[in-house]
């Protein structure tokens, strides 16, 4: 198969990326969390704060506020058993999860966190989070902000960051259940996971950017991860200086870096690991999506604009003005629920809509390196919804027009029955959803552009946005549920997207919700 049909079919028919025959060997499945095995270890601290509201970091950032920050980002946060709605694995057997702050799909969190450190509790070096123990794993000592600058291109003053947090996928961790599919899924819990980072660095009073391009092999051998295991997706550094002191975009005419070279110039290192499955199947597809992804060069890092669109005459309903919404991040992700069955149509408030929207939006104005400045906002994704008894609003089709504050009606009328017909799977009822909601992006997923690594940075974009949004939806009392199991060629058609070459990636129908009998308890101090 080639990789534009790989990528085709991911989006087109998601059956298409998972064989006909393909089996799940739920006795041989892998642990959710890798476990690094006869290295060093750094415990953190257990008595991790359980409310963000008002929380002050201290003066220099600390072993303590980094572990902080890792469990409030990515720790195991509590334990959950119920019954499944499509009994899996057996209709008699309860299932039961180790729970994080974030969604993942299938509840397989195929991310790992490596964290570069310089602070004065542990000696400097790359460490990796070990979520199952809540403890750092010591991978390799020493100073590497010349190295890490240099991978970055050049665009990021590391001695001006304590801090560099790098976002890896495993593959096989959701592999084994979903087949190809994984790569799409990966991309979205990727974009999540970095949101979450971002959100949690801000509570902390921490300056935080995000690269999604950096010479991969180089980042690879400093961290010692075998690439047809595992890659990283993103380098989010922190920093407690502005981050216009040390993000930048441009390399400033520094003459071209490149992997291999960096490569040579640090021992490499491999450490053993324990991922439970005893036969890990073979992935060529997203090894090979893995491998055109790379970058080798840093003159090949591009910026990438956004497409504009080509509606006109659209009837505009302008949105009531709002505040932005204040609530505590601990406690809202604790809150946080993902229905199936569970909603129950009910009534929305036009502020509570209007909230929704301005959050979700606002989620992409965050220091990256695709803009080609810091401070320019350029949105390569778009927002779209089809309302049903939301106050003040006729139901229908909408894009959401985030400069204006309003809502652009493309088709009047109730689409439930359509979105409804386009589900591949009825776990949903959509006829009991007021606010089904869509992340659009390029139908080309910035291949033209970034090439196939396009493709990965557009599903972690979707995955940031959807963050926000259903951080929003818990904070107003609502929930959630990120669907890919979609038609998304019929969603395209009632948006009519084809004329702004854009597709539907993502649907998140949102609504009031009964929680399923179950029990659950908090995995703290």
């Amino acid at each position: 198969m080639s990789l534009e049909k790989f990528v085709f079919d991911l989006h087109a028919d998601t059956f298409e990326s998972k064989p006909p025959d393909w089996e799940i060997d739920w006795d041989d499945a892998p642990l959710t969390y890798k476990l690094y095995r006869r290295r060093p270890v750094v415990p953190l601290s257990p008595e991790v704060p359980l409310t963000l509201a008002g929380f002050e970091s201290p003066a220099g950032p600390d072993l303590s506020a980094i572990g902080h920050l890792l469990w409030h980002a990515y720790g195991l946060g509590r334990l959950s058993q119920y019954a499944p709605a499509n009994s899996v694995p057996s209709p008699t057997e309860p299932l039961q999860l180790y729970r994080r702050f974030v969604p993942s799909g299938g509840g397989l969190y195929p991310n790992e966190l490596y964290v570069y450190l310089k602070i004065a509790d542990v000696p400097a070096g790359i460490y990796h989070y070990d979520a199952a123990h809540h403890r750092l794993a010591s991978l390799r000592e020493g100073n590497f902000d010349d190295y890490l600058s240099r991978a970055l291109g050049n665009r990021c003053d590391m001695p001006g960051c304590f801090a560099a947090v790098f976002v890896s996928v495993m593959f096989w961790k959701n592999f084994y259940k979903y087949n190809n599919f994984a790569y799409r899924l990966q991309g979205l819990d990727s974009g999540v996971l970095i949101g979450q980072l971002l959100e949690v660095a801000k509570r902390f009073g921490f300056e935080s950017g995000v690269y999604y391009q950096f010479l991969d092999r180089a980042i690879h051998h400093l961290l010692g991860v075998t690439e047809r295991e595992e890659s990283v997706y993103a380098i989010v550094p922190l920093s407690t200086g502005p981050a216009a002191s040390w993000f930048h975009n441009q390399a400033n005419g520094e003459k071209a870096v490149f992997a291999s070279d960096l490569c040579r110039e640090l021992p490499a290192v491999r450490h053993e690991h324990f991922v439970r499955s005893q036969n890990v199947k073979e992935y060529p597809m997203l090894a090979r999506m893995n491998e055109a992804s790379m970058l080798d060069r840093a003159d090949s890092f591009r910026c990438v604009e956004a497409a504009g669109f080509v509606e006109s005459g659209l009837q505009a309903i302008y949105m009531p003005s709002v505040n932005r919404l204040s609530y505590d991040l601990a406690t809202v992700c604790r809150k946080r629920y993902s229905p199936e069955g569970e909603f129950v149509l009910s009534h929305i408030k036009l502020a509570n809509a209007a909230a929704l929207l301005r959050e979700a939006a606002d989620s992409l104005d965050y220091h990256n390196d695709l803009n080609e400045s810091p401070d320019k906002v350029t949105n390569r994704l778009s927002l779209y919804c089809c309302l049903y008894n939301v106050e003040g609003i006729p139901d229908g089709a909408y894009r959401y027009d985030r400069a204006t504050h309003s809502l652009r009606r493309i088709l009047p009328g109730d689409h439930r029955p359509r979105l409804q017909q386009g589900m591949s799977l009825d776990n949903i009822n959509l006829f009991q959803v007021p606010l089904c909601l869509h992340v659009a992006g390029d139908r080309d997923h910035l291949k033209s552009v970034l090439g196939y690594r396009g493709y990965r940075i557009q599903q972690m974009e979707a995955g940031l946005l959807v963050h926000r949004l259903l951080l929003s939806a818990a904070a107003v009392g609502m929930g959630g549920r990120p669907l890919l199991g979609f038609h998304s060629g019929l969603c395209d058609e009632i948006y009519k997207l084809s004329p702004s070459g854009k597709t539907s990636l993502i649907q998140i129908p949102i609504g009031y919700y009964r929680q399923r009998p179950r029990l659950e308890g908090s995995l703290h101090s």
